[in-house]
């Protein structure tokens, strides 16, 4: 870095171009819209929930901001190809990646099968390997470096019961992340994973009053999550801010890791 950076120009992601997997709907459309604030278009992404994608889209564009919508299955060699040939073709580069697309069916481990594993696992983990080879591929093209961000969860370091599949997936996704680090920062490009905790998307209180207040009761920060705490841990590593961050691993979780477990 030749000369310091001015606030407005660490801060500024404004002109980059931002895909954004999983992102109909919940954290991944919070994620987005953040982005499409900011200045950035954004590549939408999707599998299933196409009315949620559509809306997504339309929230952005009626903010000013510019939006692509690609329907793609990540966990397959062909949809994460899809989802960038769309991107480029549309925006002609990538800057920013997060890899936000996941699932989380519960199941308990002596009931779970083989193909409730390999869904969980090849959504969250594997989508995130192909996705992060296509959009590393661009970045390295490019010459200008770029930023990958992994949405990943604090159950990939305290598990819960029902959820090892998940949990298996987000550990899988916080080693990749620090090896994905290693080999591509020669390149300038930065890998880093967000853990979310307890995230409200809309509802929670009403779904699970029980949950929400035991997570109140123990995050020193005395509340559950939102989507735009996620989204702005999600901004700040994208931008310059962060430029000298790569192969970290942060909880956004309201201090709850924190706590004392003995």
């Amino acid at each position: 870095m030749k000369e310091p950076l001015t606030y407005q120009e660490s801060t500024r992601v404004a002109g980059k171009v931002v895909v954004v997997t999983g992102s109909a709907g919940g954290i991944g459309a919070q994620i987005a819209l953040r982005f499409a604030e900011a200045g950035a278009s954004v590549v939408l992404n999707a599998d299933h929930n196409l009315q949620g994608l559509q809306q997504t889209a339309k929230r952005i564009v009626d903010l000013g901001g510019k939006a692509s919508s690609v329907q793609a299955d990540i966990s397959q060699p062909k949809g994460a190809q899809t989802l960038f040939k769309t991107a480029i073709d549309k925006f002609s580069r990538v800057d920013v990646l997060v890899n936000n697309a996941g699932v989380q069916p519960l199941a308990a481990l002596l009931q779970l099968d083989a193909a409730e594993w390999d869904l969980v696992v090849g959504t969250n983990l594997r989508g995130t390997f192909l996705c992060t080879q296509q959009a590393a591929r661009l970045m390295i093209a490019q010459g200008e470096g770029g930023a990958i961000i992994n949405i990943s969860s604090i159950e990939a370091l305290s598990p819960a019961p029902n959820h090892s599949h998940y949990g298996a997936s987000k550990a899988g996704i916080d080693n990749f992340t620090k090896a994905s680090a290693l080999e591509l920062g020669k390149y300038g490009i930065r890998v880093n994973a967000v853990l979310p905790g307890l995230i409200d998307t809309g509802n929670l209180e009403q779904a699970w009053p029980e949950g929400a207040s035991r997570w109140q009761q123990a995050a020193p920060l005395t509340r559950v999550g939102h989507g735009l705490d996620v989204a702005d841990a999600c901004l700040f590593l994208a931008s310059p801010a962060a430029r000298w961050i790569t192969g970290a691993i942060l909880p956004v979780d309201g201090g709850v890791l924190a706590q004392q477990t003995y």
